[in-house]
């Protein structure tokens, strides 16, 4: 397996044999770096910022089909007050039996891919639940006892000089190590849904009616199900499902879904899927490798920002990679609107997305669910507008109408190139955005938690769409008990 080691900055100090370091823009503007084979990616970078190069370090290298460590799940976890709450409820025990440095009341613990000096059984432990290379753990110590207060990423130029032998030695004897992730079982008894959904929400992905319709459905294929709000996140542990209905780039809402996974039950969206589709330069980086069609596309840094009109021409769209509902996507139509539109996008972003202008009347939505079509659906756009929902200051969004239609009325290509793209996903619920230009299709992008709203989506399938989505649901359940009942067998 080829190794990759991905830094802010060169430092000359830092050579590992066997291994490739490379800067980070260096790996973020050359895809073709580990392009063949196996290949890991150590990110030495500083991933605290969202959407800066660390981050985008780790979300490209998955994109590649690469192994990032750390990953950018691990990344999104170091930023979660619930994972670091229940981090340190687990540790507390080590943490107690390990931390005697009574004469102050902090303590910083640098570990480099899991090695410490001195406190190793903490170290390795540490490391083996939050896969970060390189971690920063800080320790308070109030009313008799040491606790976990904080943790960190640092980036390499955090090495104080007497630490880089240690360091050094850590990383080559990482190389080749690869744990496997440690999952849990779900709970026994009778089999309960959780419908996630927030009512304050502005942009629901279910309306109302669809809600009840959930619940309706669901006895029909053996499950009790019952509406949760963000409030709830304590209750999860009564149920042995969690379907998400609420915005996923919620804080709270991501909350949910990783402890669903964490406790081993079934979920939709399912963290990863979440993280992949969240960003449009992961699904561009992802779509050309494995030859889907998409429109003109430039992943645009601030070194080739020149390089847009010339390739994709005027007009073009330029687009901030984790925009949703058409927010932060922009109609670019000069050198003006673009210098201005770039420099308000990469005060947010070290990665942009520039594509090309291709007009059309509608855009093919295609529901693909447990990795096989579920629904389609034509989304027009906003009467005399570009866009399929029209977002104008403080006016009330206008959307364009939905036209459902059966699976056979689609144009094959529709439905093939869409499953297809979905499924390098996972085998979540999805909806797979696409342009047809006489007979060529163009996948746009892939969307976690598509809307499936009582009178669009269910026109075709009526309360069948209900059924089949939580029919999976059923089925996961048995699945997650029988391998758990195998599991305790003695």
């Amino acid at each position: 397996m080829k190794t990759f080691i991905v830094t802010d900055h060169r430092h000359e100090w830092f050579e590992i044999a066997g291994a490739t370091a490379v800067t980070a823009r260096r790996y973020l503007a050359e895809p073709e770096n580990g392009s063949a084979g196996a290949v890991q990616v150590l990110n030495l970078c500083r991933t605290g910022r969202y959407q800066g190069r660390g981050y985008y370090v780790s979300l490209l290298a998955e994109a590649r089909g690469q192994r990032p460590v750390a990953d950018v799940k691990t990344i999104e976890n170091l930023r979660s007050e619930g994972f670091l709450r229940a981090l340190a409820a687990e540790f507390q025990p080590l943490v107690q039996e390990t931390l005697h440095h009574n004469d102050s009341e902090r303590f910083q613990l640098d570990i480099y891919f899991g090695r410490h000096p001195s406190h190793e059984a903490l170290a390795e432990k540490l490391f083996a639940r939050v896969r970060a290379p390189l971690l920063r753990v800080l320790f308070v110590h109030s009313e008799g006892s040491w606790r976990l207060d904080s943790l960190r990423a640092i980036g390499l130029a955090d090495i104080p000089l007497q630490d880089r032998a240690l360091l050094l030695e850590a990383v080559q004897s990482f190389i080749c190590d690869s744990p496997a992730p440690r999952r849990r079982g779900a709970e026994a008894g009778r089999p309960r849904l959780a419908v996630l959904w927030d009512p304050d929400e502005v942009h629901k992905p279910s309306n109302e009616e669809a809600l009840q319709r959930f619940l309706k459905a669901a006895p029909l294929v053996g499950l009790d199900a019952e509406l949760i709000g963000p409030d709830a996140l304590d209750r999860l542990d009564e149920f042995d499902a969690l379907f998400n209905r609420s915005s996923p780039g919620e804080a709270i809402i991501y909350e949910f879904l990783r402890k669903a996974e964490s406790l081993g039950m079934p979920v939709v969206d399912d963290p990863e899927s979440v993280l992949k589709c969240g960003n449009k330069v992961f699904m561009q980086e992802l779509l050309n490798r494995h030859g889907i069609a998409t429109p003109r596309t430039l992943i645009v840094h601030r070194n080739n920002v020149q390089e847009i009109i010339p390739t994709l021409g005027l007009p073009c769209v330029l687009k901030l990679p984790d925009s949703g509902f058409g927010l932060d996507v922009v109609k670019i139509e000069s050198e003006e609107n673009l210098r201005k539109e770039t420099e308000r996008f990469f005060s947010q972003s070290e990665l942009l997305i520039a594509q090309e202008w291709l007009p059309s009347d509608f855009d093919w939505r295609v529901g693909v669910y447990d990795r096989r079509p579920l629904f389609a659906a034509k989304y027009f756009m906003a009467p005399g507008h570009w866009k399929i929902i029209k977002l104008e200051g403080e006016e009330q969004p206008v959307e364009g109408k939905t036209e459902a239609t059966t699976i056979g009325e689609v144009p094959g290509q529709v439905i093939s190139t869409a499953v297809r793209a979905a499924n390098l996903i996972g085998r979540g619920l999805y909806g797979a955005d696409l342009k047809q230009v006489g007979d060529r299709i163009y996948l746009i992008e892939v969307n976690i938690n598509p809307n499936i709203d009582a009178g669009n989506e269910d026109q075709v399938l009526g309360e069948g769409l209900y059924r089949e989505i939580l029919g999976v649901f059923a089925r996961r359940i048995a699945e997650t008990r029988a391998g758990v009942a195998q599991h305790q067998a003695p």
